[in-house]
């Protein structure tokens, strides 16, 4: 059973938001208590954090769909719905995020590093938090922003300091298995080695954490073998080394091709160009092994590699090579400029931003974007005419109104506000009057022509109750 997975497509939802409550206060000799409606909790953000006891991303692999808890709706008495709790879920160090098209979101590394995967949905406001001094009892409430809902690609790029790269069955793992308290599978057989291994050395005052890459083959930056699948594992290496096998038993092989071949494939794949490389040929406790390595040394040396002959078995030179890595390591980090704090940006609103755009598509139909809008838009409940006739007052007053005339809409011309797949489109109609001033009874508002059903069933029980009024007054003997 695979243990070890270092790519997934992750889905994940964030919490939508608690839905806010339109209520009236009513207790015995109180006849006008006023609004109590609370408003909806706030949706639980999906928030990934670098745990270092995490060296996988197998528990996504099985269980790729994470979804945080939404808010809980208001309720009457000014009580406020309970948050959605939010849903943490802890990665490797060195995981990258990405988007659907392969761009990055984050690269987190570094123990406690987080990112927000998913942002949970605001709670709706209540209407006692809608009333004010002209509409004293709202006879609505806003409904809950649904949470952020996308799929995420989850990638591992071993943090290591040094990789140890080369052909199948070149050494590496049992080298890193004595330079280190690693213990990796060792046979004598091609791809041992399935996963990356991690190890750490200590050289003198330097410690340092050295990768065990699987074997590369030719073709292994265009998928061939398993290349492709862990070559980003040596992306934040500081030190290169390729283990040569001077002990190969294949006859059209020998080790200056073999370093060739893994230095063309790693250009291939790019990025890598300015890491120090180290040479070490590997089993020279064998007596061929330590000839082959006599006569290609001084050919690896004109090329400019530092080569170290050492033996994995025989636990020879592998002092010298430790002690180097360990001075090539400390170089790299001195040489890295100092992490600086970072700094709050604050970047105020533009002065002629209003927050929003409006764009003309096709004839006679205009589309409006922007982050205010839009949320006011998903928040209301058409069901109610007084929520529309307030959403209608909160788009003039933000100058959505002004922005369509000066763009040329006439009236009866289709508006969406919102997104090509998820917009709210309707015609539109300039408002001639607008303000709190405009409402009838609560839940209503006259401006709009198309009564909803409710609305219209109360304005029929009122005028049966007005004609049977005027019934009994009329054959009311005196």
């Amino acid at each position: 059973m695979t243990t070890f997975v270092d790519r997934v497509e992750l889905h994940v939802a964030a919490g939508s938001g608690g839905h806010g409550c339109a209520s009236v206060h009513r207790e015995k000799f109180k006849p006008l208590g006023g609004p109590d409606g609370g408003n909806g909790g706030r949706g639980g953000d999906v928030i990934l954090v670098v745990d270092q006891d995490v060296t996988t991303l197998l528990d996504y692999h099985h269980h790729p769909h994470r979804k945080a808890t939404n808010g809980q709706p208001g309720a009457g008495d000014n009580r406020e719905g309970k948050n959605g709790k939010d849903l943490v879920l802890p990665v490797p160090d060195g995981t990258v995020v990405l988007d659907g098209n392969g761009e990055v979101l984050a690269d987190m590394v570094g123990q406690g590093t987080t990112f927000i995967a998913g942002q949970g949905g605001r709670g709706g406001l209540g209407n006692a938090a809608l009333s004010s001094a002209r509409r004293k009892a709202p006879g609505f409430a806003l409904l809950g922003e649904p949470g952020e809902a996308r799929d995420i690609v989850l990638e591992l790029k071993t943090v290591a300091d040094v990789a140890l790269v080369g052909y199948p069955s070149a050494g590496k793992s049992s080298l890193i298995s004595v330079l280190s308290a690693a213990k990796p599978k060792i046979a004598d057989y091609p791809f041992t080695t399935l996963v990356p291994n991690l190890g750490v050395v200590t050289a003198g005052s330097t410690v340092y954490t050295i990768a065990d890459v699987p074997g590369l083959i030719p073709g292994a930056s265009q998928g061939k073998g398993l290349g492709l699948e862990f070559l980003r594992h040596v992306e934040r290496c500081e030190v290169l080394v390729h283990v040569l096998d001077t002990a190969t038993l294949e006859s059209d092989r020998d080790p200056v091709s073999d370093l060739d071949i893994i230095e063309e494939e790693l250009a291939q794949y790019g990025g890598l160009e300015n890491r120090p490389r180290v040479v070490v040929l590997n089993k020279v406790d064998i007596p061929d092994g330590q000839d082959l390595a006599d006569m290609i040394r001084p050919d690896l040396e004109e090329r400019g590699y530092r080569v170290f002959e050492v033996s994995a078995v025989a636990h020879q030179g592998l002092k010298e090579l430790s002690f180097a890595l360990a001075d090539i390591v400390a170089k790299a980090r001195a040489a890295k400029p100092v992490q600086e704090a970072t700094r709050i940006v604050i970047r105020p609103q533009a002065v002629d931003d209003a927050g929003f755009t409006v764009t003309e598509e096709g004839e006679h139909f205009y589309r409006v974007r922007g982050e205010k809008p839009e949320r006011w838009v998903r928040q209301t409940d058409f069901n109610n005419d007084e929520a529309v006739g307030y959403l209608a007052d909160r788009l003039s007053r933000l100058g959505v109104e002004d922005a369509l005339l000066k763009a040329g809409a006439r009236a009866m011309d289709g508006v969406a506000i919102g997104p090509e797949d998820n917009a709210v489109v309707f015609d539109w109609e300039p408002t001639m009057a607008a303000g709190a001033e405009m409402l009838g009874r609560r839940g209503e508002d006259h401006r709009l022509e198309a009564p909803r059903p409710a609305a219209q069933r109360r304005r029929d029980r009122d005028a049966e109750r007005d004609e049977a009024a005027e019934e009994y007054e009329r054959f009311r003997p005196f």
